[in-house]
């Protein structure tokens, strides 16, 4: 980028199972509270795997209804632990197989994460978990997250000309510190000048952390970007949506949730399974 207060981390996401979470709708509540967590869910499966709509349920309720491909849900929800599963349309608990499942999956209170239901390296549906970074950002600057979530190799993510991710792979992330403004972003295949996705214009907003998912499938050519943007890192918290997704900030400690999901992780995720409908029915 063109500064050089640049500040670059790459790293790979904990890919936590099934870590979808239960939408603020049934818990609805006029702020959140020190007991809620904050997390937004993104459907990146692409059409024609067996997914194109989807119900997600929590047991035996329904909690979204038709969510599809490319769309991003914000959930306000109260700390604790969920039974959780994602359905072909119109399919129920009671009479059907789920496509992507997670039992005992355990939300932290505070938490500010997004969930994503993707496509890994080798084109299997997976569930991964990012924690948002919402640390304050410093004046005159923006956060620019970007997310590889598609069935692709190893690709560059550019920004007006420069790469500023280089090797990404799926499920990881890079996270770099800007001027706020305007840039085009394109994500190449890694060491080339082959553009697989983009080009696109981002307004970096001074404050915000602006997150781009490359997701789909490149042997399908049906690539695409999904952009979330979280405001308040300049101190005044909040939510606004971009490129069709909500997103939200909070004053959550990122740093402590790392650490929570971390253990989580490292304790085989609280005994969360993931089981995966092969026949795709």
């Amino acid at each position: 980028m063109k500064t050089s207060r640049t500040k670059t981390r790459l790293r790979a996401s904990a890919l936590v199972a099934g870590a979808m979470i239960i939408p603020a709708g049934l818990f609805a509540a006029p702020a959140m509270a020190a007991e809620d967590a904050t997390v937004s869910v993104l459907h990146a499966i692409p059409a024609g795997l067996g997914a194109d709509v989807v119900d997600v349920y929590a047991g035996d309720a329904l909690l979204i209804d038709n969510f599809t491909p490319g769309s991003l849900e914000t959930l306000t929800v109260p700390a604790g632990s969920y039974d959780l599963g994602v359905y072909a349309d119109g399919a129920t608990p009671a009479d059907s197989d789920a496509v992507l499942s997670a039992m005992g999956v355990e939300v932290p209170a505070g938490a500010n994460a997004t969930v994503t239901a993707n496509l890994d390296a080798t084109g299997s549906p997976a569930l991964n978990v990012y924690v948002n970074d919402i640390s304050e950002v410093m004046a005159g600057e923006a956060r620019l997250t970007v997310r590889h979530i598609a069935a692709a190799p190893a690709v560059d993510v550019r920004a007006d000309g420069n790469v500023i991710a280089a090797n990404l792979v799926n499920p990881g992330e890079a996270i770099v510190d800007v001027p706020a403004g305007p840039y085009t972003a394109d994500v190449v295949l890694a060491g080339t000048d082959t553009v697989a996705i983009g080009p696109a214009d981002l307004d970096l907003t001074e404050g915000t952390n602006t997150i781009v998912y490359a997701w789909g499938s490149a042997e399908a050519g049906d690539l695409a970007l999904a952009v979330q943007s979280i405001d308040g890192l300049d101190g005044m918290p909040g939510g606004v949506p971009a490129g069709g997704g909500a997103a939200s900030g909070s004053g959550t400690n990122s740093a402590l949730l790392a650490a929570g999901l971390m253990t989580v992780a490292a304790a085989g995720v609280a005994g969360a399974a993931v089981r995966l409908n092969r026949s795709r029915a």
